[in-house]
Formats: C-alpha cells, sequence, structure tokens
C-alpha cells in the first residue's frame, strides 16, 4: 500500500472517527458529571429542610416540658415568655375535650377530631399531623394538664411557613401532601413548572396510618445551561480538528507525496555499476534537500569504498584469490600474481587447479563448500612448490549477491613458512635446556611415561653436582655454563642404553635407567662419577672440578608408577649421599626411618596447616617434682600432640621435624603459647601454685615479633607472668646468641622464667653458661638414665648441678624412670626431676590439682 493512502485511512478512517467518538463520550460524561452535581445540591437543600422541621419541633418540645401544667388562661403569657416560640404567630393552646379541639386562627374556625390511638398515649407527643378532612398539617403538641385534662398546643402550616424553610433561590415551591414520600427525582416539564425537579421529604407524623410529606420543587434552569454551553463548546473543537486534519492531509499530498515520488524515481534510475557519478536533485523542494544532500554523500562514500577496496586488495601482502561458481578465477591481487609468478589478466578464467598445480582436491573442496551454502570462514593447510616449497595457510569464504545466492568465493593464501620455523625452534626451547641441549624438567616427565613403556624394572636416579656454586661466585656464570655444557655431555657419554636424560634445574640431573639390576646401575652411576669429575674448566689460571652425589630410586613398573614420587624418593636419596661426603651413592630404602620422615615431611607440613586451622593441636603436661627446691609451685611442661579426626593423637617426633624443615615451628609455638595462656586463664585458681613451662625452638628464638606476641597474648588473657617458663635449648640459644640474649631479657623483665633445655649433650659450655640469664639448667637424660650404674654420668651430674648451685641455677633432672635414680639426684641435691617415673604425659584439659605439702600436714 502507498504512502498517501495510508494516510488516507489514518486520516478519515481512524483519525475523524476516533475524535468525534471523543467528542460524544465527553458530553456523555459532562451530562453525568452535572446529574451527578444536581442531585448532591438537591440532597443537601433536602437535609437542610429537614434539619429546619426537627429545629422547630424541639424547640416547642422543650418550651412544653418548661410548663408542664399550662391553663387556657396562660397562653398568651406563656407566647410572650417563649422567645423561641415567637415566630409562631398562630400558635394555639386548646384543651381536647370528648377528643375535639377547637382551633380559630382569627380568619377561619376549625374543629379537629383527634384519632383516640393518639389520645391513648398518656405521654407528651410532638410531630406532625394531618387533618385529611380539612387538607391541612399542624406541628402539636399533646401534654397533661390538671387532673385527666389534656392540653394541645398546635401551630397550622401554612404556605408562608413552607416557604421560609427553605433560604435560597433553587427551591421554587414547598408543598404539604398526604401519604409517604418517594424515592428520587422527578423531572417535569410542563408548561407551570419547565425545566424543573420534584423531590419529596417524609415529615415526622404523630400517626403512621396517616402519613404527609413534603413536595419541593427545584430550578433546572443553571444546569440546562452549563450543559448546553460545554456541548457546544466541544461539537465546535471536534470541527476544527477535523478541518485541521483535512489541512494536514492536503499539504502532505500536495507538499510531501508527490515530491516523494519524484523522489523515488531518482533513486530507481541509479545505476551502480556505471563509471559515471550519479547524484539526486531535491527538484527546489525543500523538505528533501537535506535527504538528497545525505544520499548524495552516501553515494560518495560507495564510490570511494569501492576504490579503497580496489587499493587494499592491491597492496595487501596476502594473496587474495577470486572465483566464481565454477571455480575458475575471475581476480589475483598483486601478491598472488608475485607469489604464483602469473599475473591476473593470465589467471582469469583458469581453473582454480590450474592455478594451483597439485592441488587437485581443493577446488571439489570449494564447490561443496559453496553448495552447502555456510557462511562461515574455512581453513586449509596448503604446500606450493614454486621456487622453493613454502607452506600456506589458506582461508576461503563464499561470496553472495544482494539476494544471499552464492556467485564465488574468496581464497586467502597466507606464507606461513616463518611462522613455522619459528614454532619449531620454540617448542624446542619449551622442551629442551638451550644451555646442555637436554631435555627439560617439563619435557622429561613428559617422555617419562613413553619411555618406560614395557619394562619390568625402573631406576629413576638424581643426579646433583658438588662445588658448582663455587664456580658460580669465583667465576662468574659464564664459566659455570661451560661447566654444566661439559657435564651433560660427560654423562651423555657414558649412556650406552638409550637411557632417558635431562636437567631438572640448577645443578640437578634426572636420569631414568629401564631393565637393568641395582648392581648395573651402580657401575653405570660410579662410571659417570668418574666421567664428571674428570671436567675441567679454567679462570685466572686456576682449574675447577666438581663431584656429583648420586640418589638412585629403584622399582617395578606398572600402571600406577608415579614418576613424581620417585624423583621424590631419589631426591630424598641424593640428598643422603650428598651427607655421606663427595662422589657418594645412596639407594633408597622405604625401611629407612630417617629417609621416611623426610619423604613425608611435605605431608606433615600440610598436615600441620590445617590442625592449626581446624583447632586439632592438643597440649598435654608432664609433670615436673619437686626433690629440694623452696618453691613451692608445682611445674608442667607443655607437651604438643595433634589429634586426628578419628580420635587418634599423634607424637610430636613425626611432625616436628617437618614444621622445623619448613619454617611452620614458629607458627606452631604461637599456637602452644596462646592455647597454654588461654588453658591458664581458666583455671585461675593455680596462678598462685603452679608453673608451666613451654618450649620455644630456635627459630622462634628472636624471631620478628615474637616477644610482641606473647606480650599480647598474656594482656588478653590476663594471666601473670610468674606462672610461665620458656624452655630453649642450649644448642639454639648459641647458634641465635644474639638474638636469644634480647629476648631473654625482654621476657625476663616482664617476669617469664627460663630453662636451659637439653644441657650437657650440644655445645654449650659453662661459660654460655655463665652470661645466658636463665633460672633453670634441665639435665639430658642421656646422663641421668644410667645414673645409677655409670659413675661417669654422676660425676657429670654432681658437677653441673654444683656449678648451677654456685651460679643461683636451679637443676631438672630429665629421663628419671625409676626411684633409685631420684634417690641418687636427692643426694646429689637436684632440685627438680620429670621422667616416667615421675609421671607420664596427659592431656592437660584433664589435669587434677594435687593439694600442696603444708596442706597435707594440716
Amino acid at each position: 500500500m502507498q504512502i498517501s493512502k495510508k494516510v488516507v485511512l489514518i486520516i478519515f478512517g481512524m483519525s475523524i472517527p476516533l475524535l468525534v467518538a471523543a467528542s460524544l463520550a465527553g458530553v456523555t460524561w459532562l451530562h453525568n458529571e452535572v446529574d451527578s452535581i444536581r442531585r448532591d445540591v438537591i440532597e443537601a437543600e433536602l437535609k437542610s429542610i429537614e434539619s429546619q422541621i426537627k429545629s422547630d419541633l424541639e424547640v416547642l418540645q422543650r418550651a412544653l416540658e418548661a410548663q408542664p401544667m399550662l391553663s387556657a388562661s396562660a397562653v398568651n403569657s406563656a407566647a410572650s415568655a417563649w422567645p423561641k416560640l415567637a415566630q409562631f404567630s398562630d400558635l394555639q393552646l386548646s384543651p381536647v375535650v370528648d377528643g375535639y379541639v377547637d382551633l380559630d386562627d382569627g380568619a377561619n374556625k376549625a374543629r379537629l377530631n383527634l384519632p383516640a390511638e393518639l389520645l391513648a398515649n398518656p405521654q407528651e407527643n410532638t410531630g406532625l399531623y394531618y387533618d385529611a378532612q380539612h387538607r391541612q398539617g399542624y406541628f402539636i403538641s399533646l401534654l397533661a394538664a390538671s387532673g385527666s385534662q389534656r392540653l394541645l398546643l398546635s401551630r397550622k402550616l401554612t404556605d408562608a411557613y413552607l416557604a421560609n424553610l427553605d433560604l435560597s433561590d433553587f427551591v421554587t415551591q414547598i408543598k404539604l401532601a398526604p401519604g409517604s414520600a418517594q424515592a428520587g427525582l422527578l423531572l417535569t416539564d410542563d408548561t407551570v413548572t419547565a425545566n424543573t425537579v420534584t423531590a419529596e421529604l417524609s415529615m415526622p407524623s404523630l400517626l403512621a396510618q396517616s402519613p404527609a410529606h413534603l413536595t419541593i420543587t427545584f430550578s433546572n434552569h443553571f444546569f440546562s445551561r452549563v450543559v448546553l454551553q460545554y456541548s457546544l463548546f466541544t461539537l465546535s473543537l471536534l470541527g476544527l480538528s477535523i478541518i485541521l486534519l483535512l489541512g494536514v492531509f492536503f499539504w502532505l499530498r500536495l507538499g510531501v507525496f508527490k515530491p516523494f515520488e519524484r523522489f523515488a524515481k531518482q533513486l530507481n534510475a541509479i545505476d551502480f555499476t556505471s563509471r559515471e557519478r550519479a547524484l539526486i536533485s531535491s527538484d527546489g523542494h525543500g523538505e528533501f534537500s537535506q535527504i538528497s544532500s545525505d544520499i548524495n554523500q552516501l553515494l560518495s562514500r560507495v564510490y570511494q569504498q569501492e576504490r579503497q577496496s580496489k587499493i587494499t586488495l592491491e597492496s595487501i601482502a596476502e594473496a587474495v584469490i577470486l572465483i566464481d561458481i565454477d571455480t575458475r578465477v575471475s581476480y589475483l591481487n598483486p601478491y598472488g600474481e608475485r607469489l604464483l609468478k602469473v599475473s591476473n589478466e593470465q589467471a582469469r578464467g583458469k581453473s582454480l587447479d590450474e592455478l594451483l598445480a597439485g592441488h587437485k582436491g581443493l577446488s571439489d573442496t570449494l564447490v561443496a563448500f559453496m553448495q552447502g551454502g555456510s557462511l562461515r570462514v574455512e581453513s586449509t593447510q596448503l604446500r606450493l612448490d614454486i621456487d622453493t616449497p613454502k607452506l600456506m595457510s589458506g582461508k576461503f569464504s563464499n561470496l553472495s549477491d544482494y539476494s544471499g545466492r552464492i556467485i564465488g568465493a574468496v581464497i586467502v593464501l597466507r606464507d606461513t613458512t616463518d611462522e613455522a620455523l619459528l614454532k619449531q625452534r620454540l617448542q624446542r626451547r619449551v622442551h629442551f635446556d638451550s644451555m646442555t641441549g637436554l631435555l627439560n624438567r617439563g619435557a622429561f616427565e613428559q617422555q617419562f611415561i613413553r619411555y618406560v613403556q614395557s619394562s619390568k624394572t625402573l631406576a629413576m636416579v638424581c643426579l646433583d653436582l658438588e662445588q658448582f656454586k663455587l664456580i658460580n661466585e669465583s667465576c662468574g656464570h659464564s664459566v659455570g655454563d661451560k661447566m654444566l655444557d661439559n657435564v651433560a655431555k660427560a654423562i651423555g657419554s657414558c649412556l650406552f642404553k638409550g637411557e632417558l636424560l635431562g636437567r631438572l634445574g640448577g645443578d640437578e640431573f634426572g636420569l631414568v635407567i629401564k631393565d637393568c639390576s641395582a648392581l648395573e646401575v651402580a657401575k653405570l652411576i660410579k662410571k659417570i662419577i668418574v666421567s664428571v669429575g674428570s671436567q675441567e674448566v679454567t679462570h685466572n689460571d686456576t682449574h675447577y672440578r666438581v663431584g656429583v652425589s648420586a640418589g638412585v630410586a629403584l622399582s617395578r613398573f606398572d600402571q600406577q608408577t608415579d614418576l613424581l614420587e620417585l624423583l621424590k624418593d631419589a631426591d630424598i636419596a641424593c640428598h643422603a649421599a650428598k651427607c655421606k661426603g663427595s662422589n657418594q651413592v645412596h639407594f633408597y630404602d622405604s625401611r629407612d626411618k630417617d629417609l621416611s620422615y623426610q619423604r613425608n615431611a611435605s605431608k606433615w607440613a600440610v598436615r600441620i596447616v590445617q590442625a592449626i586451622e581446624h583447632n586439632e593441636l592438643v597440649l598435654y603436661y608432664q609433670k615436673i617434682k619437686c626433690l629440694s627446691s623452696h618453691s613451692r609451685r608445682q611445674r608442667l611442661e607443655v607437651l604438643l600432640r595433634i589429634q586426628e579426626p578419628g580420635g587418634r593423637v599423634l607424637p610430636p617426633a613425626q611432625f616436628i621435624a617437618a614444621a622445623e624443615r619448613f619454617k611452620l615451628i614458629v607458627d606452631v609455638d604461637k599456637e602452644v603459647i596462646r592455647k597454654t595462656f588461654l588453658w591458664l586463664s581458666l583455671n585461675e585458681p593455680l596462678w598462685d601454685d603452679h608453673c608451666l613451662s613451654i618450649n620455644l625452638s630456635g627459630n622462634s628464638l628472636g624471631a620478628e615479633g615474637m616477644v610482641d606476641f606473647i606480650l599480647k597474648q598474656q594482656k588478653r588473657f590476663g594471666i601473670p607472668s610468674s606462672c610461665i617458663c620458656f624452655e630453649i635449648t642450649e644448642t639454639s640459644a648459641i647458634q641465635n646468641r644474639s638474638r636469644a640474649m634480647k629476648m631473654l631479657l625482654d621476657l625476663r623483665k616482664r617476669g617469664f622464667a627460663f630453662a636451659l633445655d637439653d644441657f650437657g649433650s650440644g655445645f654449650a659450655s659453662y661459660g654460655y653458661l655463665k652470661e645466658m640469664p636463665v633460672d633453670y639448667v634441665k639435665i639430658d637424660g642421656c646422663f641421668v638414665k644410667n645414673l645409677v650404674s655409670n659413675a661417669k654420668d654422676y660425676a657429670i651430674v654432681k658437677s653441673i648441678n654444683d656449678v648451677c648451685r654456685v651460679m643461683g641455677i636451679e637443676t631438672i633432672a630429665e629421663f628419671v624412670e625409676n626411684q633409685e635414680i631420684i634417690d641418687q639426684l636427692e643426694i646429689i641435691g637436684i632440685n627438680y626431676a620429670q621422667g616416667y617415673g615421675i609421671g607420664r604425659p596427659q592431656a592437660l584439659e584433664s589435669y587434677q590439682t594435687e593439694p600442696a605439702p603444708e596442706k597435707l600436714m594440716v
């Protein structure tokens, strides 16, 4: 459908009907709103009239209640005495005689016959009485006079009174009529009350059998005038809107649709294949001048992009080949001409098989690709043998016309020969050590699985050079690199069965030997040691040689064989070989406890971290018995255990060495200190007569922040420093002498005690003991456990005790296992004893205090 027809449909078929419907809806809404307002006004007027009538009756009732015993002779004086009744000009007070009442309003006389049911009520009644015989209404009030006489106070409802009930101009007439009032409003349209509304209001009748009501007529002129004015206004707006729509339609038809048709004809006449540039003219219509300018700019950009595309294809450093649906060449860019040694004119019309000799399958691939209609870009690899072999990376995609029909394909060829060579060099660098030409660690691990296939036994050898660091530091890394190259060649010259050799890192080499006995492996390693030892480098007239330590791990090969575990075992064995001396060989033995501990050290380190995080470190204690000291404090040494999730408790021998090796011992010491301080804070009654000894490792002595940590924990838990004694070994104290001295002095100033543990078994001397500010010396158990039977041990223990007594240091004997040792220690004068003979380690949480000796005596 044309745009002009759509506009006609919108204006005449939709807009005008919608405007008419909206106008009718507005007029209808206005009528409803005016009618609602009119009803609200009438209801307000009715409530006002009803309120006035009730007010008048209440005034009359209150006046009668104030004078209950009136007589006929006092009527005039009573009327003048009641100001609120003065408005009733024809008020009469009459006696009731045999049910009749004579009324005289001056001009007319009337006699009311009161119903018996009205007189039967002895109570005072006030309300409306309608005389149907005379068609007259009265406000009456019956009251008792003297004796059985009844008096009637009445007032005739005249037209004047009814007219005064409403003070507005909205009410035109009020009439009193018999019967009940009807609900709702009545619109009248007769000659007398034209454009009026009538409503009925019930009156408070004394007799339900004789009801009466007011008929009230309201003027409707104001509301009719409002409806008429707004209806005319709405219809005027409707007519004006229709006129405006018609004007817009004719303006669009003459100023837009006709010029647009001419504009569209110019667009359809443009030929993009023509070499001449066609422009669009607006024919003097200002509305289309901007559009024509934008289209002309767009056409200019299209022509410019076409030229740029041609220049790009000619300058791109990739061969671009355009083919038609029959795989015949339609275009070849200049780079393709240089690559394929053929011009664009010569290539046109040739099949792709002729252009790329030796790749006949490529045409079939492209035919299938074009028939599939895929819009993806496909990739392929080609090898061109023109002057020199070249590796080409090819990409091709379909060409389609404006309707989406496949009309050919474009092929882009890129020379990737240099990239492939670079990739090979990089891969070699990734897998081979650039210095020695051996496999690096990653490639060594990858080759391991392939190498050991179908083998029965394996020997993993770890070779670690000795004195190599001396060469690097003395001669420089260039000389060290030369030595590494010589060593690699020397090791390789000793191999004869294609063993797997690699450089694992630094001065460490790995060697895998399969299907050889332990003796053959040992002979081969000895040969390697001799060959490596003969290598020599010279620097500044100095000759340098290296040694080699070898660790061997033997294993039977199966699918569960783990290279990393074998390497770990061989590395541990190599470490053991280095401990033996230079150029030594050590075979790993799983039954060797020391090697097993080293092998599992990393697992224990992980377990220690988990135990600290999960609060699985458990504190134990061992009692220290007082033998001859003046102190009455019960001494306990705090010991450490790890509790497994299943409840099993692990002794420290299995994890302390791992903690020290992997630098976790400081964290362990801090956790022990924290837990000990926490336990003491929960057992305040022990502060005065107990002292707990906590072991500090050599790494913790003088460790950064350790003193601050101890003081912070003390402040946190609020325990006295006299309850804590720190134990340090003499070896660690000597190795960290300056830091240990500073830490001891700082903590002793704050009241903490110190004990020198394992004294006598290390490198300590009495000279060091003289300088160390310690309170206790713990004599190593190697001198105590044979004290009874060995005179030398007895003399050593006695000499240590004598020296300490002179220096004011108390002594503690370890490894006290029986009463005989205790007796000898008491003879010597040792102050404290500790060992299984005193008590075995127990959980600190289960500790129960023992009464002090003086309390037992009481």
